[in-house]
């Protein structure tokens, strides 16, 4: 590389250059504009441009060709390697840590870290309980000693990991309300629309204490389970959090997690879309005042009679910008199977005036028959062998197509008990097939509305995530602090995925993303540097190009992996 001065009538412009060879001729080309002398001359203090010019040219050179130098690496077959020696470290924590950055979490842990002036390092202990979570989820003890897998070295003890938690525990309101206002600098956050759901996570204990309590658990397992209501944007980001007691009433947990939002957070024009579990009339009310709204869930079997036959009239149904009624029955299934019909009104109960919005998909009622059909399949399976064994069934559960008959037709008591399949159950779930419900205080299209309850896969899928991938449960911790605390770095964590799958555009599933994070492993080569033994992906290239700087070379010299380090934590 050399410098070109290209002069015109107004400036000299200073240019570094690059001889190439291509198609058999010699050309060059301009590898960076350094800017007019005027402008250089400015900027350097008195030092000459051209002088200065000369000296960076010449650093780039240098760098240039140490990049290019061929590096050897000297093995002998006989010469075992070193004990407890670590050859192996993890860099795909980089771009976690990048986004780390992003939303200030070093400068909420330097915040927390004066207010209680502890020594151990609160930024290290929390970052690494972060990325472990992500990428090597386990216990705090396991993950503190694969901390030493990435390739960034901290220096903390197991007992400030505990001390640590107590810590976060305490301020986890304070961290929330950080995580949200610093999320507003990194993107927009679509607050118009809050999804709210709850979810229990089980512990591998026996006795109930504290926010440990036996209730119902969503995996309908006998332990004690503590309960988790959650908050999220209509981009599917987690906003907020709260932990109840296992055997609280989740309807009763909504309104006090929403109270933090609306002063924490200072949000007050928003809809809250929840599932019929959550929607009381309580709640409803709640969100009927101020700017707030509701869409809810709302089963069809528990309308009124007038509402319930209203809903399942086979006439006066229409299609999305068609005018035209339609007669459902009347529908021919395999040309209309990807429809979806719909039929509103306006009703009030108890002073709460509302818009209930009826929908029906042939599809959808196609899909409920098949899986009813695969549940009766196991019902009779189950009478066909040992009905005996048969006990008490759930609302979803397929012994409930199995009927137990004790008496006679006379009213007397049978010599034995009959069991047979329960036909009127049935028949009377099937009239239900195909039809949805949702109610709302909003006044827009209900295609709109129904496009927002859509969407609740989204915090559905957010506990997943937390429970599949990042293994929240069962939990072993046994202080109600280190609990709150656990919970907490696995809210943040689910926040730093949801940004990193945003950044990606959404392009890959959460298992491609985690994996391909875990997989990016280096080799280190002692006095030389780090050569990556994962493979080259569309996935790999996509966080390079976003994130923008790279880790796929052959080898990446100590020097510059140390460069790499900075462009994670300085944030623009």
């Amino acid at each position: 590389m050399r410098l070109k001065i290209t002069k015109s009538k107004n400036a000299s412009s200073l240019y570094v250059i690059q001889s190439t060879y291509e198609n058999k001729k010699h050309s060059s080309k301009i590898v960076e504009k350094l800017g007019t002398y005027d402008e250089l001359q400015k900027k350097l203090n008195g030092e000459d441009p051209i002088e200065w010019a000369k000296k960076y040219i010449e650093e780039l050179n240098k760098k240039e060709k140490e990049n290019n130098r061929e590096v050897l690496i000297k093995c002998f077959p006989s010469k075992l390697i070193s004990k407890d020696d670590q050859r192996s470290f993890n860099g795909g924590y980089l771009f976690l840590q990048h986004i780390y950055h992003e939303l200030n979490l070093h400068k909420v842990s330097a915040a927390i870290s004066k207010k209680y002036r502890f020594s151990f390092d609160l930024n290290a202990i929390l970052s690494r309980l972060l990325y472990g979570r992500i990428l090597f989820p386990s216990s705090k003890l396991a993950t503190y000693k694969l901390s030493s897998k990435f390739v960034e070295q901290t220096d903390f003890e197991l007992q400030h990991v505990y001390r640590a938690l107590e810590v976060i525990s305490k301020e986890m309101d304070f961290i929330q309300s950080s995580l949200y206002s610093n999320s507003l600098k990194i993107s927009k956050r679509n607050t118009g629309i809050l999804y709210y759901d709850c979810t229990n996570y089980f512990f591998e204990i026996e006795q109930a204490d504290g926010l440990k309590q036996y209730g119902a658990s969503k995996e309908h397992r006998p332990n004690p389970i503590i309960q988790m209501g959650l908050f999220m944007d209509g981009d599917g980001i987690p906003l907020a959090f709260s932990l109840n007691s296992g055997n609280t009433n989740e309807q009763i947990t909504l309104k006090p997690l929403e109270q933090k939002i609306l002063s924490d957070f200072k949000l007050s024009k928003f809809v809250v879309c929840t599932d019929a579990g959550l929607a009381s009339e309580n709640n409803r009310r709640f969100n009927n005042e101020g700017e707030r709204a509701f869409i809810t869930t709302q089963s069809i079997k528990k309308l009124k009679k007038h509402l319930k036959e209203w809903a399942l009239d086979p006439s006066g149904w229409h299609l999305a910008d068609h005018d035209k009624p339609y007669d459902i029955a009347q529908l021919d299934e395999e040309a209309n199977k990807d429809q979806c019909f719909f039929k509103e009104r306006w009703i009030k109960e108890n002073g709460l005036e509302q818009k209930l919005i009826v929908t029906y998909s042939i599809k959808y009622k196609n899909y409920q028959r098949q899986i009813r059909h695969s549940q009766i399949e196991r019902a009779q399976k189950l009478l066909d062998s040992n009905p005996t064994k048969l006990s008490k069934s759930h609302q979803n559960d397929y012994k409930r197509f199995i009927k137990k008959t004790s008496c006679t037709s006379d009213g007397e008591i049978a010599d034995n008990e009959l069991y047979a399949l329960n036909n009127e159950t049935i028949v009377a779930e099937e009239a239900y097939d195909g039809f949805y419900a949702v109610c709302t205080n909003l006044e827009g299209s209900a295609q709109k509305t129904i496009r927002i309850n859509q969407r609740r896969w989204e915090i559905e899928e957010c506990f997943r995530i937390m429970k599949s991938e990042f293994k929240a449960r069962p939990v072993y911790l046994s202080r109600e602090d280190r609990i709150k605390a656990h919970f907490t770095t696995c809210f943040i964590s689910l926040i730093i995925y949801r940004l990193l799958e945003k950044k990606l555009g959404n392009k890959f599933t959460c298992s491609e993303v985690i994996n391909g994070l875990r997989e990016m492993n280096f080799y280190e080569i002692k006095s030389e540097g780090y050569i990556p033994t994962y493979t080259r992906t569309d996935f790999t290239d996509s966080l390079h190009e976003i994130f923008g700087f790279r880790t796929d070379y052959e080898i990446i010299k100590k020097a510059e992996m140390k460069k790499l380090f900075n462009p994670t934590k300085k944030i623009k």
